[in-house]
């Protein structure tokens, strides 16, 4: 067994060199002043309305390895949710009361969870415009939710958070994002490819479909998000020992 996996190793560590020397043959040397890969993007961003040139990048110019992270994320959620099923020795029970927390913790947490959500908001909206975007509001938006915890209230947690519908969010927004990527096909300009109108550069709506797949990751992460955090905390706080119903 061990000189088998020493064999696949070998073959992966061959293969990925191999592709590290075709990746880096021809690259421009460090320290000059050509950079074709920064000049490609900047005026792909400019020519796209897309004042923040990192989310043309990803939004644009390489989609397609975008949808591939997205993808990734969904399943991890998908993984962590059969993980975390409850098993024949466990059962779902109620959670103990909530330990004692300062008066100025629970106020913070109440306080900063619309301005959280609010933060959250611009971040994925003016993605294409400051940095930010989609995966990084997501994120925001997820855990501005999760402030209720760490205020020491999960029954308003468990009442705020969206567990019913939050799963189904998640691969709804890699559905979108395929869907907007056949749009780009259907055009006949080639898979994500931008067939929105770019607008005025600076503009809230402006960037075409750039700010259309920000919107959509941050719905996708932030659902896939609050379904991690809240599988992880179901099995902290209400499953415990003893036989499954």
């Amino acid at each position: 067994m061990s000189r088998l996996r020493l064999v696949l190793f070998g073959l992966g560590a061959v293969g990925l060199a191999v592709l590290w020397v075709v990746a880096t043959t021809g690259l421009p040397p460090v320290g000059t002043d050509v950079h074709p890969y920064r000049d490609a993007a900047v005026a792909a961003a400019a020519a796209h309305a897309t004042a923040n040139v990192v989310s043309s990048i990803n939004f644009d110019q390489r989609t397609f390895d975008t949808l591939g992270e997205e993808t990734i994320l969904l399943a991890s959620v998908v993984a962590v949710t059969t993980l975390l099923r409850p098993a024949d020795d466990e059962r779902v029970e109620p959670p103990d009361p909530p330990p004692a927390v300062l008066p100025a913790t629970r106020l913070a947490g109440w306080a900063l969870l619309p301005v959280t959500l609010l933060v959250g908001a611009d971040v994925v909206l003016h993605g294409h415009l400051t940095p930010g975007g989609g995966f990084q509001g997501g994120v925001v938006l997820a855990t501005a939710l999760h402030l209720l915890y760490l205020a020491g209230s999960f029954p308003a947690l468990q009442w705020v958070r969206p567990t019913r519908w939050a799963p189904l969010l998640e691969p709804a927004g890699s559905g979108l994002f395929v869907v907007v990527g056949l749009a780009g096909l259907v055009v006949g300009a080639g898979f994500t490819a931008e067939f929105l109108p770019p607008g005025v550069l600076g503009a809230p709506l402006s960037s075409g479909t750039v700010l259309l797949l920000n919107v959509v990751a941050g719905v996708g992460v932030g659902a896939a998000v609050v379904s991690l955090l809240g599988q992880f905390l179901r099995q902290e706080i209400v499953i415990g020992p003893g036989a499954a119903p």
